[in-house]
């Protein structure tokens, strides 16, 4: 049994995370978060200490180091702009680190936390969960190496206003709606079809952004949006907020289902020593970091098709 501390237990994605320690059959011995809104905690490990304070957080779980019984590892789930700190305290008191997208905002970062991971001898990794659902790794398998891909990535998640007043909304905190929502395609985009060649960015706003990728072995024309207004009209009828489709070779590629346990799945693959580390993770915080400095272009013959009938 693994024992778990947990950085962000208030947020949206940790309960993923207590579910995936606990079904992994380890413990969450503490928990931080400046929001105490966190009785979720019941549900999973009701007997995890807790603190709304990270001073207090990190004088506890040094105390445990030194009484031998210190954690093995530090899952963090707080806002994106802290992950890069976060990493560093769990490095610093001995632990193995489980990080949520995206690992850090900038890739110099990336550089700096290598030499710290070999200095403790601890190791980072990633949550890369699309890597491990199944039709994904059959697409994968499935590519044809010496053949390119036209393909048309389309994700809108429906968010409300509360988002823009949060840290989401505020680019220098979340990296952006890209690195916020979409940092996970890219990983995945880049993992199957190899790095990037050409990048052109044709919309870049706090709540829609759509560019071209040309990739080793394919093409790829991409939108993101967290309003709801360029929902599918078939969505919105539905009374659907999220929408996302993969289109490959004009065919769609169905990966919507198989989601609800690959939290658990990646912790099963970190606890066997296979996570996915820091040079996984880095050609995904290259793109979204260069997504942040692109020059928005005019929209062309490579524009997503969202851009050309909706994009007034």
């Amino acid at each position: 049994m693994k024992r778990f501390g947990l950085i962000g237990a208030a947020g949206y994605i940790a309960p993923r995370h207590m579910k995936a320690i606990k079904e992994t059959g380890n413990i969450l011995e503490v928990a931080l978060d400046p929001h105490d809104s966190v009785g979720i905690l019941d549900f999973y490990h009701p007997k995890a200490s807790f603190f709304t304070e990270i001073e207090r957080f990190d004088r506890h779980i040094d105390k445990l180091r030194r009484r031998g019984n210190g954690l093995d590892y530090l899952s963090v789930c707080s806002p994106n702009y802290l992950h890069d700190s976060h990493i560093r305290m769990g490095l610093r008191n001995h632990c193995d680190v489980i990080c949520e997208k995206p690992l850090v905002l900038n890739p110099e970062n990336i550089h700096f936390l290598n030499i710290l991971e070999q200095e403790s001898g601890k190791k980072i990794n990633n949550i890369l969960q699309l890597r491990l659902h199944g039709a994904i790794e059959d697409l994968k398998r499935d590519i044809e190496p010496d053949k390119i891909y036209d393909i048309d990535l389309s994700y809108i998640t429906s968010r409300g206003l509360w988002y823009h007043y949060s840290w989401k909304g505020n680019k220098s905190k979340s990296g952006g709606l890209a690195t916020n929502i979409g940092v996970h395609f890219f990983d995945m985009l880049t993992w199957i079809f190899g790095p990037v060649v050409q990048n052109k960015l044709y919309v870049s706003k706090k709540d829609i952004m759509s560019g071209y990728l040309r990739l080793e072995r394919a093409n790829v024309r991409w939108f993101l949006s967290c309003n709801e207004k360029y929902l599918p009209t078939n969505v919105k009828e539905k009374g659907e907020r999220t929408y996302r489709s993969l289109k490959i070779e004009e065919k769609e590629f169905d990966f919507s289902k198989g989601f609800n346990d690959l939290h658990t799945k990646s912790y099963h693959h970190i606890l066997e020593g296979h996570g996915f580390g820091i040079d996984a993770v880095k050609p995904s915080i290259d793109l979204v970091s260069s997504l942040r400095r692109c020059r928005v272009v005019s929209i062309d013959e490579d524009s997503h098709h969202f851009i050309k009938k909706e994009i007034k």
